[in-house]
């Protein structure tokens, strides 16, 4: 699929910008009550989210600035739709509802932040276990579109959404937590351009991280004493100079002549 749709032009940029304007008129079609016309619009915006990726890697254009755009394309996506379901449940229901959505967006972006920051400390967690990949974005878009089908049927689906994707983000961090239980480890310097850094600094020679922060501990201790040495002849110098410095007569103190002490 991602060849053919390279074959006719599309790009991967262009399906994710075409996915968050869908979304955009998924919210609207809700907000305004239409629930059953919001059911085929919110499938479309699930299949342009669902194919930019085998697009970029079909044409060879998948770059870090590519996964940026559609990681926050991604999470804009997901705050508009909810509105639009907050939105429609404050015209039809009473207002204390319209939290339900917004509690469903609360913890669908703990679901993708607790894998973030466990893939950014180094930890060897992807999706927590059985649980962890219980309620991810695409099954989130696909549950939400069933309670589209009756109006009597969203607010339970809302429900049962925000405790499975609680029982997602749970498990993740569940799995983080024992995977954090280990030694400490410094952050990942598998890139080019860290390792560059690495060697331009001098702070790697062929010993890992190890070395590196061996190095550092051993600059961090020189740099300790170099201060302790410089403050220690300072304190000396200035106590010479107060026992050089005359009194207020103008005669030096008993015993001083004109001797250095």
């Amino acid at each position: 699929m991602g060849r053919t749709l390279v074959r006719i032009g599309v790009t991967a940029d262009v399906l994710t910008a075409s996915g968050l304007a869908f979304a955009v008129a998924t919210a609207v079609v809700v907000a305004t009550g239409h629930l059953l016309i919001g059911i085929p619009l919110l499938a479309v915006t699930g299949f342009h989210d669902l194919f930019d990726g085998p697009v970029a890697k079909a044409a060879g254009t998948a770059s870090v600035r590519g996964a940026l755009f559609d990681s926050v394309s991604d999470r804009v996506a997901d705050a508009v739709l909810m509105a639009g379901v907050a939105w429609y449940l404050v015209s039809v229901h009473d207002g204390e509802l319209a939290l339900l959505p917004l509690a469903v967006l609360g913890a669908a972006s703990l679901v993708s932040y607790v894998r973030a920051k466990a893939d950014a400390l180094g930890l060897p967690v992807t999706n927590g276990g059985i649980f962890g990949g219980l309620m991810e974005r695409a099954e989130r878009m696909i549950l939400l579109g069933a309670g589209f089908l009756e109006p009597w049927l969203l607010v339970p689906v809302l429900w049962a959404l925000l405790g499975l994707t609680l029982v997602t983000a749970g498990a993740r961090f569940v799995s983080a937590w024992r995977a954090a239980q280990g030694p400490v480890r410094l952050p990942s310097e598998s890139t080019a351009g860290a390792r560059w850094r690495a060697r331009r600094d001098g702070t790697v020679r062929g010993g890992g991280q190890g070395e590196l922060v061996a190095r550092w501990r051993a600059r961090r201790q020189e740099a300790l004493a170099s201060r302790t040495a410089r403050a220690r002849a300072r304190r000396e110098r200035s106590a010479a100079a107060r026992v050089r410095r005359p009194g207020r007569d103008g005669r030096r103190p008993p015993g001083g002549g004109d001797r250095d002490v």
